[in-house]
């Protein structure tokens, strides 16, 4: 099984893309920005796509996305997401007003998309490939991913600030190999983290605390323009994992 990094910033501008991530070739994980590296012909066989939560950078191409190969599909594109994201992607995105509802377009029976709720804890086996919801604590209803290839496992945050129950779930998970983990803000913005629960170096210190496990870290989700502050200061406090940053285009095999 192999993830590929397509986006992974907290912003726009340059080599700069937002979080998505396409696992072997027919599942997404989010559709921000970085999805545009997809050529039309690899963004037609996406089959699922699990979506974290519905803030814009995690789900900005989702709708062009399924208008550009909705027609060329023969079957409907499945967008896995908690019943509370659900619910907003249908009200604020695939309403007509912002988007076609393309739940029931060209048909109703014959979709270009349809919905699946997700739910925590519940595994999703996709082909063999299991992808598990994880709790996060987030200003909007969201989770995070843990996909479980059978051999090993790779832990993806999504969006969070501090939450006992993903590390607590986190520490069950018996062959974790990677850890996605979103660091937003560099320490001087610490009340804006909290705030908009994000983390910032001083918070992911703690968090990592709570880690039972030592799997390899990688961190995402930085703001352009604090990137290198923000990893120098997670350097000069987590000495355990050494962290390293995410890259675009970097691939995960497990």
């Amino acid at each position: 099984m192999k993830l590929k990094v397509l986006g992974c910033s907290g912003g726009i501008g340059g080599n700069f893309r937002t979080t998505s991530f396409l696992l072997d070739h027919d599942v997404l994980i989010d559709a921000g920005t970085g999805l545009g590296e997809l050529s039309l012909a690899e963004m037609s066989v996406i089959d699922h796509v699990f979506i974290t939560h519905s803030h814009l950078d995690h789900i900005a191409c989702l709708p062009l996305l399924i208008d550009s190969v909705g027609l060329m599909r023969d079957r409907p594109m499945v967008i896995h997401a908690t019943a509370e994201t659900l619910k907003i992607l249908q009200q604020h995105i695939f309403n007509w007003a912002i988007w076609p509802d393309f739940s029931e377009v060209p048909s109703l029976q014959q979709p270009m998309m349809r919905y699946a709720e997700i739910r925590l804890g519940e595994t999703v086996d996709i082909g063999g490939r299991k992808l598990t919801p994880l709790p996060v604590n987030h200003v909007v209803p969201a989770v995070g991913f843990c996909i479980d290839s059978g051999k090993a496992s790779l832990v993806f945050s999504g969006d969070t600030t501090t939450c006992d129950a993903l590390w607590e779930a986190v520490n069950r998970i018996g062959n974790l190999r990677y850890l996605i983990v979103e660091t937003a803000f560099c320490d001087a913005e610490k009340e804006l983290a909290i705030l908009s629960k994000h983390l910032c170096p001083s918070l992911l210190a703690e968090e990592l605390a709570k880690l039972k496990c030592r799997p390899e870290i990688f961190v995402t989700h930085l703001k352009p323009g604090e990137v290198e502050l923000t990893m120098q200061e997670i350097g000069e406090q987590v000495h355990r994992f050494n962290p390293k940053i995410l890259q675009n285009g970097q691939e995960f095999d497990f």
